[in-house]
């Protein structure tokens, strides 16, 4: 555990002692706000039923940034350290592989964590700013939240394999949006078809789209969870294994 902590912290650092880490940081709490702010806006020219917290995260500019944001996070884990060379002084070192995948991974998610804190806080902070019961529940925030959460623990792990894969960054990355676009694109085949085709539960199963609109009510399910974790670990068993080929490969 020991060596995991040092590499984790390592990664962890290099977000946040680099002007790029700030800039993504920035990004996406201006991208949060312009995103509510466009909502309320909505709300305030045409009154909705729904709930601000589901609209908000209905709406297409949050799936815009938020699918640019796992690329950006994780092109750089392995494929620059393959670059550089030093991914083979790594690998030959006494270091487990799995430590090198998860310390690579786990900090990469804690940074898309605390990218969501800024999101949190402008929720929060409606009441005190509007003065006026805030038009949705605690119950949908902390559904949003938790979806996000598990949304972000795939597709970060998204995001390892295809910088896994490649030493380049931007071909990284670019494997990265073309994993995530598919899956994006499967889930929205029954919103298109509805169920008329025999694999629609399969695609309703998966459809990131209907999960974030189901956690934004509130409503806790636990099929995603389910979904989210098992394929997070499955794509983290690939790359671990991606990576000890590379390792003991002649």
């Amino acid at each position: 555990m020991r060596t995991f902590r040092i590499l984790f912290f390592k990664e962890l650092k290099s977000y946040f002692l680099s002007p790029f880490g700030w800039l993504i940081c920035g990004f996406a709490a201006l991208m949060q706000a312009l995103s509510l702010s466009t909502t309320m806006k909505g709300f305030l020219d045409s009154p909705r039923s729904e709930s601000l917290v589901f609209a908000t995260f209905q709406a297409p500019t949050f799936w815009f940034y938020f699918l640019f944001l796992f690329p950006v996070l994780t092109m750089r884990l392995f494929s620059e350290e393959s670059r550089a060379g030093t991914l083979e002084g790594l690998l030959t070192a006494p270091v487990k592989t799995w430590h090198v995948v998860l310390s690579k991974y786990f900090a990469s998610y804690v940074t898309y964590l605390i990218l969501w804190i800024p999101a949190f806080f402008h929720f929060k902070l409606f009441t005190i700013i509007t003065n006026v019961p805030p038009p949705f529940s605690s119950g949908e925030l902390v559904g949003v939240f938790s979806i996000l959460a598990l949304m972000g623990a795939l597709f970060i792990a998204f995001g390892c394999l295809a910088s896994c894969l490649t030493s380049s960054q931007i071909i990284a990355g670019v494997v990265c949006v073309g994993i995530l676009f598919v899956h994006f694109l499967l889930g929205l085949i029954t919103f298109f078809y509805g169920d008329q085709i025999d694999a629609a539960p399969f695609f309703s199963f998966i459809s990131s789209r209907e999960h974030l609109a189901t956690f934004s009510r509130g409503l806790i399910d636990t099929r995603p969870v389910i979904y989210y974790l098992t394929t997070t670990s499955f794509t983290l068993f690939i790359t671990h294994h991606l990576l000890d080929y590379r390792r003991w490969k002649p």
